[in-house]
């Protein structure tokens, strides 16, 4: 059986990097990323990959760079992480300074051509994990997948300029987002939908960053469905094409079918989930959202509306998607609200709703439980 890797950088991913001269070469300068060990302890005794350190570590052997400032502090982490059971199977170290460009350097692979021989190791299956854009590249100079350990805002945006956004599988924030992509994997799903009244695609991913492309031909409903993206910070991709010159039931009514199956499908097995979710006061309103993913779907619905639409759209279409979506998701979902502005009402509804769902979704790997007393849900 072949085996899978974790090529993870060092600078900046594993311990935090000298903000002023790059080189961590005494041990005051040491210093941890959060979470790191809680989390690699973690993963070195669940997941079966090997570990290999790889880091550039410009000039080191040279004046400016003295290989005796150099180790005390490298095996001094080195030690701490073997007291958290955290050891890695190999560590390769390139010295050369960047204008030299030498194929060891990242993101050369010449250090890594062992691993590269299509016999023992399967580098589909393995990971780069690195803060720099030349990490994001080694991944696909190997033909890896990567982790890009980034929290700036225009990460994604540097990817994509650099063309790199095919290979980089997640933009994590911390340790604890990585742990949870490796040991249990991502909560996407696309579900798409035909009929002769309605076309519809939805894509999600439950752990995104709230990120929307929302289009129904409804103004309003476009609105109201992208409160539910980035509020609950899960990345909605709606799009749905219905008869509209009939009327604004089928096109709200199959969209929230389609919705609330894709996020059944994302929640998988619902390991490690809190399962329940929320109330949401906005300017008049109040609003309460509770629900729980316990596999059996009901909604209950106490609000009351004194205007025929907002927007373009029905009042009385607001019911129909909430039972459409909770039928489909598998859900139980309570729902009241009170206040006299309508537009503020029914926001504050879908804002709650978010919330609530970013509640009941959220994962937690160390306690990866099924949260029923039952054993199923």
């Amino acid at each position: 059986m072949l085996k899978r890797c974790l090529f993870i950088d060092r600078d900046g991913t594993l311990v935090v990097e000298p903000p002023v001269d790059y080189q961590l070469d005494s041990l005051d300068k040491l210093e941890f990323i959060p979470g790191v060990f809680r989390n690699l302890s973690f993963m070195r005794k669940n997941l079966d990959f090997e570990w290999v350190m790889v880091t550039n570590q410009d000039g080191l052997g040279t004046p400016s760079f003295p290989e005796e400032t150099f180790w005390p502090v490298h095996n001094k982490m080195l030690s701490a992480f073997k007291g958290e059971g955290i050891t890695f199977d190999e560590i390769l170290i390139d010295r050369s300074f960047p204008a030299e460009n030498k194929p060891t350097r990242k993101p050369g692979t010449a250090m890594l051509k062992h691993y590269m021989d299509g016999k023992d190791y399967d580098l589909a299956s393995s990971y780069v994990i690195g803060d720099r854009i030349t990490d994001i590249m080694l991944a696909r100079n190997l033909g890896c997948k990567a982790i890009y350990f980034n929290s700036d805002a225009d990460a994604a945006d540097r990817l994509e300029q650099e063309g790199l956004s095919s290979c980089c599988v997640l933009i994590a924030e911390n340790w604890d987002e990585i742990t949870e992509y490796l040991f249990a994997g991502e909560r996407t799903a696309t579900v798409s939908r035909k009929t002769s009244e309605t076309e519809i695609s939805v894509t999600l991913n439950l752990d995104g960053k709230g990120l929307c492309d929302i289009s129904t031909g409804l103004g309003f409903f476009d609105h109201m469905l992208a409160q539910i993206g980035r509020h609950s910070g899960m990345d909605l991709y709606v799009h749905t094409k219905g008869d509209l010159y009939v009327d604004e039931h089928h096109t709200v009514e199959d969209t929230a079918i389609v919705l609330g199956e894709a996020i059944n499908k994302a929640l998988g097995n619902k390991r490690g989930i809190e399962r329940y979710g929320f109330c949401l006061p906005m300017d008049d309103c109040l609003c309460r959202v509770a629900l729980d993913f316990g596999g059996r779907p009901w909604l209950v619905w106490d609000v009351e509306f004194h205007r025929e639409k907002i927007g373009d759209m029905p009042t009385e279409m607001f019911f129909h998607f909430f039972k459409s979506f909770s039928d489909s998701a598998r859900m139980n979902l309570n729902i009241k609200a009170e206040g006299t502005n309508e537009h503020h009402k029914i926001e504050g509804i879908f804002k709650a709703f978010a919330r609530a769902l970013k509640m009941a979704v959220k994962r937690d790997v160390f306690h990866y439980e099924l949260p029923s007393s039952k054993g199923v849900l």
